[in-house]
């Protein structure tokens, strides 16, 4: 840890960045071992007394700051109001700097999730088509996580859920979840004799998330079933939709 009287000569907004992430480190600290060593303790006390002493920050920051000052010196002994007290500062610090953190930089204690402790519908599944973007994979993958899906299939041109992007927004999710790519679109119809070019290897009944359906509270959902989620630039497909439209219909968020 750089020396506090070095700390207080460095220019105001690299002594703000090094500062939090000094606050950084400590949280990480109380995350993962669960206390602060004596001579730690004391060093974050005197960095918290030298960030309330400058007067350059706002109301709000510097009110903010106060208060978590006080409540570690009112805590020592409780690691998760300590810990909430840090963190108020790590991110009164960010914000000054302009910076702020992503949801993958957010400090979790080890551990991956368990796939035994899923809750899901069984035969509720959810098919991703041609969707570009890594960020937006692994955040499918999280929601289907939150509602229960059973497994996921990838059209061949989706992003893989595997790119670190995805990895870090589905934030374990990936591991949990069954999911498979398809080596072929599953609803493309041969213009030459008009048929599938391959089944597909879920069964239906199929609804699609599209614009032009049924509100999202007035949908009746299926106890089994595909949903069908299209491309960010090109929605689902025409030949997706049909299936869709020929089965249980569109569902739609409005906005």
């Amino acid at each position: 840890m750089i020396p506090l009287h070095k700390l207080i000569q460095l220019p105001r907004s690299q002594r703000l960045r090094k500062a939090a992430n000094l606050i950084k480190e400590a949280e990480r600290l109380l995350v993962f071992s669960g206390q602060l060593e004596a001579g730690e303790a004391e060093y974050f006390e005197k960095l918290m007394k030298l960030l309330a002493e400058d007067e350059a920050f706002s109301s709000p920051a510097a009110e903010a700051l106060k208060t978590a000052r006080k409540n570690i010196a009112d805590n020592k002994t409780d690691e998760k109001e300590i810990r909430r007290a840090l963190n108020t500062v790590h991110q009164v610090l960010l914000a000054e700097t302009g910076r702020y953190e992503a949801d993958w930089d957010f400090l979790e204690p080890a551990g991956a999730l368990d796939p035994k402790k899923r809750h899901i519908f069984p035969g509720m599944q959810v098919y991703l088509e041609d969707i570009r973007s890594p960020f937006n994979v692994g955040s499918m993958f999280r929601a289907a996580d939150s509602f229960g899906a059973e497994k996921i299939w990838l059209s061949p041109l989706c992003a893989s859920p595997q790119h670190k992007r995805a990895l870090r927004t589905a934030m374990g999710c990936v591991e949990v979840i069954p999911w498979e790519f398809l080596s072929h679109d599953p609803f493309y119809i041969d213009p030459f004799d008009g048929n599938p070019s391959a089944l597909p290897p879920f069964q239906g009944p199929f609804f699609a998330l599209e614009t032009g359906g049924t509100s999202l509270a007035d949908f009746s959902f299926p106890s089994q079933g595909v949903l069908i989620v299209g491309s960010e630039e090109l929605g689902v497909s025409p030949q997706a939709l049909a299936a869709a439209d020929a089965s249980l219909g569109r569902v739609s968020i409005p906005t």
